[in-house]
């Protein structure tokens, strides 16, 4: 998606295919890698995923944005990850029932072993009315792991 804080903004296109590219087209490891915001998910909280005052439980929202992070690592890496850290993560509006949740993440950082990724949640309210609000976003490391859970450089074999 574009830098625009609008989630209906175009979506960017991915540059040129080199000569280590992924299946979508874009070079892995490059500047067209890190930087385009993708639209990587979207769910509706239901009544089991709230507390008792009818709000989302914070922690369903933080594992539904772990999910959506690691959406863009693990395209780039081509196998395992694993997260490494919440860097940071900030509850903006509360989440309610029947809201349409939909993550964007974009790459922010790419490493020898790991990727930080940036994931907005925009909370589509009020379906007689709709309106669009930022409700969450977060900052989150990931790391390229091999079949016994060991840090490995990207690209290598899994």
């Amino acid at each position: 998606m574009s830098d625009s804080t609008d989630p209906n903004a175009p979506a960017s296109t991915a540059g040129p295919a080199g000569p280590a590219a992924h299946p979508s087209g874009a070079p892995l490891l490059s500047p067209e890698t890190i930087g385009p915001r993708e639209l990587v998910m979207r769910v509706m909280p239901m009544p089991a995923d709230a507390n008792g005052n009818g709000d989302i439980f914070g922690g369903w929202i933080m594992a539904q944005v772990d999910l959506a992070g690691s959406v863009l690592p693990a395209r780039i890496s081509r196998g395992r990850i694993a997260t490494v850290a919440v860097n940071q993560f900030i509850f903006k509006q509360p989440v309610s029932v029947g809201d349409l949740l939909s993550f964007y993440a974009q790459v922010t950082r790419i490493g020898r072993t790991s990727i930080t990724v940036h994931v907005e949640v925009f909370a589509e309210r009020n379906p007689a009315n709709p309106h669009v609000v930022k409700v969450t976003e977060a900052n989150l490391t990931y790391v390229a792991i091999d079949r016994d859970g060991k840090s490995r450089v990207f690209g290598e074999a899994v």
